[in-house]
């Protein structure tokens, strides 16, 4: 992983020589004549000329005219609005002057929230902005590291009116026109040179974007038009180039260097993913079926990772992220779903969330310590092997259970969700994959012991947390060595209390009077209802650069999924294969499988009609959900990697009537 750590400044005065420049007279009068007088080493005055790229996270608020019906963005923290929280990316030049004003341009791009589910009030129509792009112009005057600007330019963004179908009954879009729409904007700032080569602002942007009338008669609704007035607030990370894109032969003291510090780090990832399949036996289909017609979609996401110590073993970690397009499918179609960047609520535009903010407090206990390396979400430094650890926030359940050197990362391994995590374990999670909570781990050298106390979503395949249920997960890990090969086995049981329905209680209410929808019946019957399961998870060394894996999970089956996926009993496994063996150190191929199943009720709900998270076909033909997958990735540079992937799926959505499926892919993955 290229290393690009944000390094932060603590300066050191000058000392004035005082008593040899200005003392008094008397003393000046006893110097020696001939003693040499050494000037004193002037500070390095920071020079803000030179290319910059960066990113920016912040909250803004907008009316987009009379009776357009906004719907509300998320602004977590912060109250909803029309834009919620925003995030994006900018870049520019700096051109700083002998007095020291700066003359600049900047081109930015910045997106809104999701949509606020709870806030919601199905009209209509309902309008959203989709995001603001800019250039403009930047005027600043320079002292020393800190520049305080102005900014002015041209302006666009792109806003799109949602038309529903029988509000507020069901609200569910049948159509979304949308537009360009041009304006200017004007602003103000500060920026700091913080320390090597990043530089941190504040900003307030003003955007005034034109009118753009909706011609919505075809819908037999009135004409809307929509006029955005938006109010931004920023707070922005810049990495400065200097002018050495200019002049790449200018030496490394071409510009000042400030001083750097181990306490805070910046990394990012961006990943694009494009996933297909062709036509496939299909004689039937249903609401969450995988079209038999063959399908291309794509997803892509871009993530920040901002760490910094507070105090002696004190962190904070910030992971603002934006994710653009959909699963195959709109994320539907197979348990073990094929794609494991797909959140479950995808969108034509990229949106901002902040899918992780916690804080860590590491209690050593003595005795030997370990190195720990820069990386996203890990200050570089030294630690106790024998500590305890406290994480509180908003993150990922795998971020610390079910890890897996060899299958946890889509980003970089296997894709299929039944390969990367224990396909039973119906982790508590939002849409995108995250929750709050509260986190501890006691580490000892050979062993772990771990567990989780977190949100559950309000209700199944919920973007809405809640305390009032909850869940719980504890892990146990041991580490060890066969034939001197390092390897780890971790255990985990977990639970959860959620608003669901159960499968034998609506199978037997349907039963009664057949006229009625499964589903609806399901949704009538829902109250707070348990899960619980376990699962173990090996990965072991066999020689050098070659490893294997191998999962198996199980949950009670009783009750509907809440979070992950429709898998009951899973068994997964596979082995990885570093490219040394060909030359290629770098690279990586895998090969993995898996077979996913369900409980009796569950395949009987679904046979009856029944819809789950991902999947449901209308009736089934029930047999188990086989996978394979086989990927090759290709590191192209040090930190961009491409990645070709084959994920073979037999009885897909556990339905022997349809399929198989052939699904291909490719990745491509950049990271700093």
């Amino acid at each position: 992983m290229r290393d690009a750590k944000c390094r932060a400044r603590s300066s050191t005065p000058l000392i004035c020589l005082g008593l040899l420049g200005f003392g008094t007279p008397a003393l000046a009068a006893d110097l020696p004549t001939s003693l040499p007088v050494k000037a004193p080493a002037l500070q390095a005055v920071y020079d803000w000329t030179g290319f910059y790229v960066g990113g920016h996270f912040g909250y803004g608020g907008a009316s987009l005219g009379s009776g357009t019906n906004p719907l509300p963005l998320q602004g977590v923290l912060f109250p909803h609005s029309t834009t919620g929280l925003i995030g994006g990316f900018e870049i520019g030049y700096n051109r700083e002057f002998t007095n020291h004003v700066v003359l600049g341009v900047e081109a930015d791009a910045s997106f809104t929230s999701p949509v606020d589910d709870p806030a919601v009030v199905p009209t209509p129509f309902n309008t959203t902005l989709d995001y603001v792009g800019t250039v403009r112009g930047r005027i600043g005057y320079a002292f020393g590291r800190w520049m305080p600007f102005v900014t002015g330019g041209f302006a666009w963004g792109h806003t799109h009116i949602n038309i529903n179908q029988d509000p507020p009954t069901t609200g569910n879009v049948i159509s979304s026109p949308g537009h360009y729409q041009p304006g200017w904007t004007a602003g103000l700032g500060l920026e700091f040179a913080v320390s090597g080569n990043w530089t941190a602002k504040l900003e307030y942007d003003y955007v005034d974007l034109a009118r753009q009338t909706y011609d919505l008669s075809g819908f037999a609704l009135p004409s809307v038009n929509v006029e955005p007035r938006i109010n931004l607030a920023k707070i922005g990370l810049n990495y400065q180039f200097g002018d050495k894109l200019l002049s790449p032969t200018a030496s490394d003291d071409a510009k000042p260097a400030l001083p750097e510090s181990n306490d805070w780090n910046v990394h990012a990832q961006t990943t694009f993913l494009a996933q297909g399949y062709p036509s496939f036996r299909s004689p039937y289909a249903g609401t969450n079926s995988l079209p038999g017609g063959g399908q291309l979609q794509n997803t892509w996401t871009t993530t920040a990772f901002l760490g910094v110590r507070l105090w002696d073993g004190g962190e904070f970690y910030f992971d603002p992220e934006l994710a653009q397009g959909f699963g195959l499918n709109g994320t539907l179609g197979l348990a073990g779903f094929p794609n494991g960047e797909a959140q479950k609520a995808g969108a034509a535009f990229p949106k901002i969330r902040p899918q992780r903010y916690y804080f860590k407090q590491t209690w050593g206990l003595g005795g030997e310590q370990e190195n720990v390396t820069d990386g996203p979400n890990q200050l570089p430094g030294k630690r106790d092997i024998d500590r305890v650890t406290l994480v509180v926030g908003r993150f990922a359940i795998g971020d610390f259970f079910d890890n897996n050197a060899y299958a946890h990362d889509p980003r970089a391994d296997f894709m299929n969700w039944a390969l990367w995590e224990s396909g039973s374990y119906d982790f508590p999670a939002d849409q995108p994959g995250y929750t709050r909570g509260a986190m501890v781990e006691l580490n000892r050298k050979d062993w772990a012991l771990r567990g989780a106390v977190v949100e559950v979503p309000a209700q199944p395949n919920s973007d809405v947390l809640t305390f009032k249920t909850g869940g719980a997960v504890v892990e146990f890990e041991e580490r060890h060595k066969i034939f001197d090969q390092p390897g780890k086995l971790r255990i985990g049981v977990f639970g959860n209390q959620g608003v669901t329905g159960n499968y034998r209680q609506a199978l037997a209410i349907e039963a009664t009077d057949p006229s009625q929808d499964i589903n609806d019946v399901m949704a009538s019957i829902r109250h707070v209802n348990p899960k619980y399961g376990f699962y173990a998870n090996l990965e072991q060394q066999v020689l050098k650069d070659v490893g294997m894996f191998a999962r198996v999970s199980w949950n009670d089956g009783r009750n509907e999924i809440l979070s992950f996926t429709d898998i009951d009993r899973s068994l997964s496994g596979g082995v990885s294969i570093k490219g040394s063996y060909w030359g290629r150190d770098n690279d990586t191929v895998g090969i993995g499988g898996a077979i996913n199943g369900l409980s009796d009720s569950h395949r009987e709900f679904l046979a009856a009609g029944g819809l789950g998270l991902l999947i449901g076909d209308g009736r089934l033909n029930y047999s188990p959900e086989q996978i394979l997958e086989a990927y090759y990735a290709y590191q192209v540079t040090k930190g961009f990697t491409v990645t070709a992937d084959y994920q073979f799926v037999n009885n897909p959505a556990y339905n022997a009537d349809r399929g198989p499926v052939s699904i291909f892919s490719c990745r491509l993955h950049g990271e700093f």
